[in-house]
């Protein structure tokens, strides 16, 4: 454990309070495609499921594969910066996914269109615990959330340019040119981060190959099994088993890491109250967000609406994301995090309450489900700053595989929002009230979780 903990500490001592805009421009460039490639598909899907002539329980894949691959392996991807270097790490990762993009965009098949999406999320994995790893590494505490606010309005962005981009693409060009956009920006990272960022000094460390096993096999495995819950009932057998096998193996990696020397991730780190709270408060955002972002284009393309009305619809709730993520950095450096995100949780369960209502109603107006859009993009705004700050100032954000955890809990929020979808529409022909009622049910878990243990300072 030591090893591990003091490599990445001692990497950021030295370089406390050095960063620039242009080194922080070049990290973001690799958070926009990261953003960007994980919801580019969520408007053109019913395009793609025609083209393919497939169903939405088979096509939901091409969403939830690129989830599933991209939260499992960020825990390992966080061990493999710390090893190399977290600058050459990323470098690769611009790099992978730029091919990927390419791949996807050629695919003659959607198994095949399956396979890229979901060699995509691996190579896309490596972006979240670099660059939140990059950043406390450059930015000293005075400046980080600041940091890490505008880290959070890129996301926003790429929440934005996402859905929108991949709407107007398809539509003019056809849904295979959707991908094409991130390859040219990849390798434009690539050049800034070469230049702007300086080299981070990886270090030789023992891999616990069974607890970064268990926990990569694990988090998949569950994913994976609610994701095929979404397909019918009769895959149900199949997805409990498969969710009760990968609980299985996660609490294998706990208790081995408990015992183990070195272990792939400090437990005894990852129970601290701020990160904790960070990591839950992150999966329920992204649980939300997830659900939104997918069902509310079906929703507009399949009554009626073109699937450029429904990005430019969707476009509302990124961009309140975008504009509210750096004010919200500025509070969380002046006055904390806890009021804060505990404020963004009750937000987001108002507006997902108003949503779940005027859907079940069939209620199409564009002025009342973009001020209903723009309450959940503050809502989740309010939420991502400081549960990526916090987690950044505990003890395991000072270790790769540690912000590799939490941003395999907080995608692995947005995989299971997503595959909740599938599994709602197959419960009920109208399934708007359940769907986003359940997500409000669980942000307010998430709220009540935000309560429990102790309130350290700057959480």
């Amino acid at each position: 454990m030591s090893t591990t903990t003091g490599a990445t500490r001692s990497g950021a001592d030295s370089r406390v309070d050095q960063g620039t805009s242009p080194a922080l421009a070049a990290l973001l460039v690799g958070t926009f495609v990261g953003t960007v490639s994980n919801n580019i598909v969520n408007v053109p899907l019913t395009s793609i499921l025609v083209d393919f002539d497939a169903p939405l329980t088979s096509g939901i894949f091409v969403v939830v594969g690129f989830l599933l691959t991209f939260a499992a392996t960020m825990p390992l991807a966080g061990w493999v910066g710390d090893r190399f270097g977290r600058r050459r790490v990323y470098c690769a990762a611009l790099i992978g996914t730029a091919v990927c993009s390419l791949g996807a965009s050629l695919a003659p098949s959607l198994p095949v269109l399956v396979v890229w999406r979901s060699l995509g999320g691996i190579a896309a994995a490596a972006f979240a615990p670099a660059v939140m790893g990059l950043i406390a590494w450059l930015f000293g505490p005075a400046r980080r959330a600041r940091a890490v606010g505008v880290w959070a309005a890129v996301n926003g962005i790429g929440q934005a340019m996402g859905p929108s981009l991949g709407g107007v693409v398809s539509d003019l060009l056809g849904w295979r040119w959707v991908f094409v956009p991130l390859i040219p920006v990849a390798l434009i990272g690539y050049v800034a981060t070469m230049k702007c960022i300086p080299r981070y000094p990886g270090k030789k460390m023992h891999l616990d190959w069974v607890g970064a096993i268990s926990l990569t096999t694990g988090a998949a495995t569950i994913i994976l099994g609610i994701s095929l819950a979404s397909r019918g009932i009769r895959n149900g057998w199949l997805s409990g088993l498969l969710v009760v096998a990968g609980i299985a193996l996660v609490a294998l990696f706990v208790v081995w890491c408990t015992r183990a020397t070195n272990p792939f991730v400090p437990i005894d780190l990852v129970i601290e109250s701020r990160f904790l709270r960070s990591s839950l408060a992150a999966f329920t955002q992204m649980f939300a967000l997830g659900a939104v972002l997918l069902a509310l284009p079906v929703f507009l393309t399949t009554g009626g609406s073109s699937t450029t009305q429904a990005g430019l619809v969707l476009f509302v709730l990124p961009v309140s994301m975008t504009i509210a993520a750096p004010v919200v950095g500025y509070f969380v450096d002046r006055f904390g995090g806890r009021m804060i995100m505990r404020s963004g949780l009750a937000l987001l369960v108002a507006g997902l309450c108003t949503l779940a209502t005027i859907l079940q109603l069939d209620v199409r107006n564009v002025w009342s489900l973009g001020a209903v859009l723009i309450v959940i993009g503050i809502g989740i705004a309010m939420v991502q700053t400081p549960a990526a700050a916090g987690s950044t100032r505990s003890p395991a954000g000072a270790v790769g595989t540690g912000l590799g955890l939490f941003n395999l809990i907080r995608f692995g929020g947005s995989a299971v929002g997503a595959a909740w979808v599938g599994i709602a529409v197959n419960v009920m022909d109208r399934p708007f009230a359940l769907l986003f009622g359940v997500s409000a049910v669980v942000v307010v878990a998430g709220l009540a979780a935000s309560f429990v243990g102790e309130d350290p300072a700057g959480a």
